[in-house]
């Protein structure tokens, strides 16, 4: 276990603990040597973590220190910092952006020992990147499968035959070259996958299709087993 990840565990096991721990348990628990809890403690108590106690009595945290909303061990660290990359790679700029402040976000609140995951910049996704999604706003989309408002879209299909459909769209998928619209298409009476690089126009209704949601992605995940229709 990296230097980082045990400081943060051993505040997560003094917080929790109702009682003195000693640095033997912390070590048992942490799989580590005694002496190693020894030079953890006194990093985090020169970092002002108010940790209190001794050698042979043990340590407890002292009351009213919390962990900031945002902490994380290094490997979580390390998965939203990749995390954050891959959404490099999507046609969804309003998504992109709001992957680099919560990096920024990220990186303010966590603690020294941890925000070097971000200031290595040793992680990387690399590959194909999306194009923007062009006639269709990927975050209108977003909000309105968690508003549950039906969405109007002009298709166009593999023939390039355009059609008008009102749906209700309960999922979003992002692939390399496109995004998906999961919805119920009240066209075809069905579940159908829209391609973002076939829709010519999109707009918001205002009509709603409140509670329904969760029963439209249950067909969805039931049909997962045979190909979904497209258009």
């Amino acid at each position: 276990m990296r230097k980082a990840s045990r400081l943060f565990e051993i505040i997560q096991i003094l917080r929790l603990a109702r009682q003195p721990v000693t640095a033997a348990m912390i070590a048992e628990r942490l799989e580590v040597t005694i002496r190693s809890i020894y030079r953890d403690i006194a990093a985090l108590q020169a970092m002002r973590v108010p940790i209190e106690g001794g050698r042979g009595i043990g340590y407890i945290l002292r009351p009213g220190f919390d962990l900031p909303p945002l902490m994380f061990s290094i490997e979580e660290m390390e998965a939203i910092v990749l995390s954050l990359a891959l959404l490099e790679r999507t046609g969804d700029d309003e998504l992109k952006q709001a992957a680099k402040r919560v990096s920024s976000k990220i990186a303010g609140a966590v603690p020294p020992p941890l925000r070097q995951t971000f200031d290595t910049n040793a992680l990387h996704a690399w590959g194909f990147a999306a194009p923007s999604a062009g006639a269709i706003d990927l975050a209108l989309v977003r909000r309105a499968i968690r508003d549950e408002e039906k969405l109007d879209l002009s298709y166009r299909d593999e023939a390039g035959r355009i059609t008008q459909r009102i749906t209700r769209p309960i999922a979003l998928i992002y692939y390399a070259e496109s995004a998906n619209i999961v919805a119920w298409c009240e066209l075809r009476h069905a579940i159908r996958n829209f391609r973002s690089d076939r829709i010519e126009a999109c707009r918001a209704t205002g009509l709603h299709f409140k509670g329904e949601g969760d029963r439209l992605r249950q067909i969805w995940v039931d049909g997962w087993e045979t190909p979904a229709a497209v258009g």
